[in-house]
């Protein structure tokens, strides 16, 4: 995969009825409302779809805000980037690069984070969808690790995460060029540094992360600002204590 393929993916985005039966012969009623029964049925409920997040803010592989998981957005990852292996029950951690780096520069996905992750302390899952592909190099794709969040209800994106080693394809070079100059975190341990851009509250993260050996490897984060907060309203509607139901006869008069 060249570099504009990189930064691509990372920035932007029959018969007629009537032979069909036998000659002057009617379908029974019965078979009739059957069909429309199982037409009705279908496949079961789709998931309920939210309005648009507005503009698209950052996308890997044009999956971005407004995307929303489905079967053939799965099958066109695999396309790119290989097999990949599921959750659908896990923990949502936005912690980066070490403990106490969101409270430091990036505390409004501290705030959310505290959120997700209450009563603190306690281990809390989510109903989502995380999708990981480790084989992405058998694709041409420099990536080491990939790992995609998708909510459970509204099927959006939450946060993605894509590891490499070594950053083959100039990619932060053309995050800087694309995005302008980033907001530049450097860490109070070590010496790495991250780099950081925001647009429409989603954030883009590009972390240089040093090893045992002096060497430097790279993470970028794509935070879905908006999507995160709707899905903790949603999980917290759902929590909220059911009232009691009045009695009709309290409120005949």
């Amino acid at each position: 995969m060249n570099r504009r393929a990189m930064t691509a993916a990372l920035m932007d985005k029959t018969t007629p009825p009537s032979r069909l039966l036998p000659a002057k012969r009617c379908v029974p009623a019965a078979l009739v409302a059957l069909f429309l029964l199982l037409a009705a049925c279908g496949g079961g409920e789709a998931p309920e779809t939210p309005a648009p997040s507005g503009p698209e803010s950052f996308t890997f592989f044009d999956v971005g805000r407004n995307s929303r998981f489905t079967d053939s957005l799965r099958r066109d990852l695999q396309q790119k980037l290989g097999n990949d292996a599921v959750e659908r029950r896990s923990i949502i951690d936005l912690e980066s690069n070490y403990k106490g780096f969101l409270a430091a520069h990036l505390p409004e996905l501290e705030a959310l984070n505290l959120r997700l992750n209450h009563p603190p302390g306690e281990r809390v899952d989510h109903d989502i969808v995380k999708l990981m592909y480790r084989y992405a190099r058998q694709r041409n794709a420099p990536f080491d690790h990939v790992e995609l969040v998708f909510d459970g209800h509204y099927r959006a994106p939450l946060v993605f995460r894509i590891r490499f080693k070594a950053d083959e394809t100039g990619l932060i070079a053309a995050l800087r060029e694309k995005h302008g100059p980033p907001q530049v975190a450097a860490w109070d341990r070590e010496n790495g540094q991250s780099l950081i851009w925001r647009r429409h509250q989603d954030v883009l993260m590009a972390s240089l992360v040093p090893d045992a050996f002096g060497g430097i490897g790279h993470e970028v984060s794509i935070y879905f600002t908006e999507n995160l907060n709707r899905w903790v309203e949603f999980e917290q509607t759902l929590n909220q204590p059911k009232s009691k139901e009045t009695s009709p006869g309290r409120t005949a008069f």
